[in-house]
């Protein structure tokens, strides 16, 4: 036989046979998602959600969170301690079996634990073998108990190093940077936010913060401690804290229907939009399921009832739909399931069908009674009912017209679209830019053959503030609609976006690098975040990274994306004979400039925009884009780097 047809045998030995640990550093974006900045998060949530698990058991009521000074990260609890015993049919202790096989651990005992979280049960395990090096201490029978491991090998068997009247588990371990090679540097805000909503959903529970690379001016670590006694109507007071409530209190309730744990929290709020957050097994389920089908159910079913009866739609021309009872609500679902159907693109959908029925029983309970007690309250929320429903009717012959511009030919499409001579979605990409003159700039520079480009006039509606009709008449966002060839609105859905004729694979935003220009993409942002949030989360809308400088030194010249790299630039070319060019904006540079450092895709950096944690993304656009100033200017003052706030 040549040696060409052994090559093209496909025989037993071509399959590779890869063990655990060895798979999960082969493919580690099976088992976290990806090994970007999400996926490096993902490691810490993994051994909390071993801590919470204690805690939901009613067995741990702290958890421990530490960023190192080295970027490491330690998790410590005090619950009953990984076993350290020997594990009868692998021979080892129990410690080392769930610190290196894939799938071991007290959540496929149901002794163990009823619920645990976690969507995968990859686990403590999956951490370890995309560590440099984990180290695990547990805190048991009067012992300290520890074991190394190095790329999820151990180093030597688990050892008792001390005498202890502790009890719990304490990892610390380093991410691998040859998985990570983006980075391995942990966000304190991002980690913060999946804390804090931890400790929402588990009331009771102390979880803690420290972020030992960062001194305060007292001498301190940065850190936080987040705890809540009242849970999800605590939570959702948080998430609302820049909105208006139009009715006095929290409507909840916590409890078990049909064997199914639920506990729900609601409030009516002055705002448009619709803000409903759902859990399972403390994972947000941002696609939804069978919770939140209960929860609409339930909902709708109960108002509708005192609303008939109450005699206020008696005058109403026409029927209300469930978006009307779901206008200015921000609403937070969770429910404990032992065994989670999961479905829908990234498995966040909950699909147990006996659960629609719990959820549903229980909010209708919920809302009844409310409304029996709270009459001034009940009134309110139908009176915001009617206007909702009286907004809608008007809001669908505004989206009509955008309908029939949208569905029009070519000659349909807004008149200041440079539109791309290629037809194929997958390779086509639109930038939205900041003005004439920029788009100009932009017409000149780009390739004709795959890129777009739609001027906008000025700042897009503030579409947090604006009632559904309004944001639909709007010009520029109209533009918007007609240039992507999206629809939006069914009669079930009047947000239900449909993206069968998007017609760019990428939706770049470009703006200016000064405040004006973060304004600008913020009002682009926010009008995605609320009326095409799916666009978000399949990955199309980036924002593009114009240069801020352009630093010359005879033929010599370099671009500077900040400050820092400005300085080291002009360090490198040498101090004399060195000039500092700040754009102010993408007017002034050429076109050629422009394609070189911001729209060519060998060099340009785009950032793609995803939704991390739904809850917060909703708090921070309620926050930025609402009437409150002073949280407003706390968080401008803490995260923009050039802004310049006046009084």
């Amino acid at each position: 036989m040549s040696d060409d047809a052994n090559k093209k045998q496909y025989s037993a030995d071509s399959i590779q046979a890869l063990e655990g640990m060895e798979h999960v550093r082969m493919r580690p974006s099976m088992y976290i998602g990806d090994v970007g900045v999400r996926g490096l998060h993902h490691l810490v949530y993994e051994v909390v959600d071993n801590s919470i698990d204690e805690a939901m058991g009613g067995y741990c009521d702290a958890i421990d969170v530490t960023i190192n000074e080295d970027n490491s990260i330690t998790v410590r609890d005090n619950g009953r301690g990984i076993p350290v015993g020997i594990h009868k049919k692998e021979g080892v202790s129990a410690l080392q079996v769930v610190m290196t096989k894939i799938g071991a651990g007290g959540k496929f005992d149901k002794d163990s634990y009823k619920v645990s979280g976690g969507l995968h049960g990859v686990g403590v395990s999956c951490v370890n073998a995309l560590s440099n090096h984990l180290k695990a201490t547990v805190y048991k029978e009067g012992k300290v108990w520890e074991q190394e491991y190095e790329r999820g090998k151990a180093l030597y068997p688990v050892k008792a190093i001390g005498d202890t009247d502790f009890t719990g588990t304490e990892v610390t371990f380093t991410p691998d940077d040859s998985i990570f090679q983006q980075t391995t540097e942990y966000n304190y805000d991002t980690l913060a936010s999946r804390l804090r909503e931890l400790a929402y959903l588990n009331k009771g529970i102390t979880v803690t913060l420290t972020d030992k690379r960062n001194k305060k001016e007292d001498g301190e670590f940065e850190n936080e401690t987040f705890q809540s006694n009242e849970g999800l109507s605590e939570f959702v007071r948080f998430l609302d804290g820049n909105r208006n409530p139009i009715i006095g209190n929290v409507i909840s309730m916590e409890g078990e229907k049909n064997g199914v744990p639920v506990e729900v929290a609601m409030i009516y709020n002055d705002s448009y939009a619709e803000n409903l957050h759902s859990y399972v097994n403390n994972i947000n389920t941002h696609e939804g399921g069978t919770h939140l089908a209960g929860f609409r159910r339930g909902l709708t079913g109960s108002l509708k009832k005192f609303a008939d009866a109450s005699g206020m739609l008696d005058k109403l021309k026409f029927d209300i739909a469930g978006d009307d009872f779901r206008e200015g609500l921000t609403a937070i679902i969770s429910v404990k399931v032992s065994e989670p159907q999961f479905e829908g693109q990234t498995k966040t959908k909950l699909g147990n069908r006996e659960v629609t029925s719990a959820v549903s029983q229980a909010v209708a309970e919920m809302i009844e009674i409310y409304m029996e007690e709270n009459p001034n309250d009940a009134k309110t929320i139908v009176q915001k009912v009617i206007l909702a429903a009286q907004a809608r009717h008007a809001a669908k012959k505004a989206r009509e017209m955008v309908q029939r511009k949208t569905v029009m030919s070519i000659g349909g499409l807004p008149g200041k679209l440079s539109d791309c001579s290629e037809t194929d979605p997958a390779v086509c990409e639109v930038f939205l830019v900041e003005g004439d003159s920029a788009g100009g700039t932009a017409k000149q520079g780009r390739d004709r053959e795959f890129q777009a480009i739609l001027p906008l006039r000025g700042k897009i509606l503030n579409v947090e503030k604006a009632m559904q009709h309004k944001v639909f008449e709007n010009e520029e966002i109209k533009n918007i609609f007609t240039a992507l060839g999206v629809t939006i609105g069914t009669e079930e859905d009047s947000k239900a976006l449909n993206l069968s004729k998007l017609r760019y694979h990428k939706v770049v935003i470009m703006c200016d690098a000064d405040v004006d220009g973060s304004h600008i993409s913020t009002l682009i942002l926010t009008f995605f975040f609320r009326y095409m949030r799916e666009l978000v989360e399949k990955g199309f809308v980036y924002i593009a990274t114009p240069p801020l400088y352009l630093v010359k030194k005879g033929q010599k010249k370099q671009y500077a994306w900040d400050d820092k790299e400005r300085d080291a630039i002009a360090e490198r070319l040498g101090t004399q004979g060195v000039s500092i060019q700040r754009y102010k904006g993408l007017g002034e540079m050429n076109a050629e400039q422009l394609w070189d450092t911001t729209m060519n895709p060998e060099f340009r950096t785009l950032r793609q925009v995803a939704i991390d944690n739904g809850t917060e993304a909703d708090r921070i656009f309620s926050m930025l884009m609402g009437d409150e100033v002073p949280p407003r200017r706390e968080f401008i003052e803490k995260n923009a780097i050039y802004a310049n706030i006046d009084a």
